[in-house]
């Protein structure tokens, strides 16, 4: 099967206006993560697609390729499926612009699970080693079935580990909401749990069939009350097969990510 790595770039971002275009040790963001797609083994070929002529034409000033797209587009998917429409690829990874550490065995590992037959869309999960993760909303958790089919994405802690937070449940009662999050933590003993949870990492692989169609379907109301676009798969029936990784990453969402990427660059180098 042929791949290719799609990466949607937008230039008004809420948080982070001209995100792709922000300076990271001499070179753009977005070039990072074309840079690091490139050497994908199993993807033939990476393109960025874009609304933003400014973000063309830095793709292309260092040499990468991009494609102008709607800039009506309300999600990175929506933007993807406009970029292969075209495109004759039998596997598209979605690589979201704002990941500069992205490695490319992840984005082999997604492409590789899509050998499996039943599996529509492929993705990663890591083990969380740091508690806290768990109880943040902005971290996404996922759990799968016994063939490593994802079988719901959440942001609040899934599954519920009723033994191991009955004490926290009862001590939250007495406890006013500033210093709620504190006793959470403090009354969860993560090294004695019995599950191991997981962190869901937002890269894709789809075959191209179910990527077009997912583009074309209608938000559902799992999708819209976690504000998480991968339930409208769910909902809708296509199996998205989940690979872990020991790989982490940090996505660049505000300017202070970028720091936290800098450092940690510098730290590797």
């Amino acid at each position: 099967m042929t791949a290719i790595v799609i990466i949607p770039a937008r230039y008004d971002s809420t948080r982070f206006p001209g995100k792709p275009l922000a300076p990271l040790n001499g070179k753009p963001l977005i070039q990072h993560v074309y840079e690091n797609s490139k050497k994908s083994k199993l993807a033939e070929d990476v393109i960025v697609a874009t609304d933003s002529t400014p973000i063309f034409k830095a793709v292309a000033g260092f040499g990468g390729k991009a494609v102008m797209t709607s800039d009506k587009h309300t999600s990175g998917t929506d933007r993807i499926a406009e970029a292969v429409a075209s495109l004759d690829y039998d596997i598209i990874v979605n690589v979201q612009g704002d990941e500069p550490l992205i490695r490319p065995a992840m984005i082999d590992d997604v492409i590789s699970l899509l050998d499996d037959k039943k599996a529509s869309i492929g993705t990663l999960m890591k083990k969380i080693e740091n508690p806290e993760e768990i109880f943040d909303p902005n971290v996404v958790k996922v759990v799968c079935d016994k063939e490593g089919f994802a079988m719901y994405f959440s942001r609040a802690p899934i599954p519920f580990d009723r033994d191991k937070w009955k004490v926290k449940s009862e001590e939250l009662k007495v406890k006013n909401e500033e210093s709620k999050r504190k006793i959470e933590l403090e009354t969860f003993n993560f090294q004695l749990s019995t599950f191991n949870f997981f962190k869901h990492l937002g890269i894709y692989s789809y075959r191209r069939d179910a990527l077009l169609s997912f583009a074309k379907m209608e938000p559902v109301e799992l999708e819209q009350t976690e504000k998480l676009e991968q339930l409208r798969a769910l909902v809708n029936g296509l199996r998205i097969k989940v690979k872990e990784t020991s790989f982490e990453t940090i996505g660049v969402d505000t300017p202070q990510d970028l720091e936290r990427v800098k450092k940690w660059l510098n730290l590797s180098s």
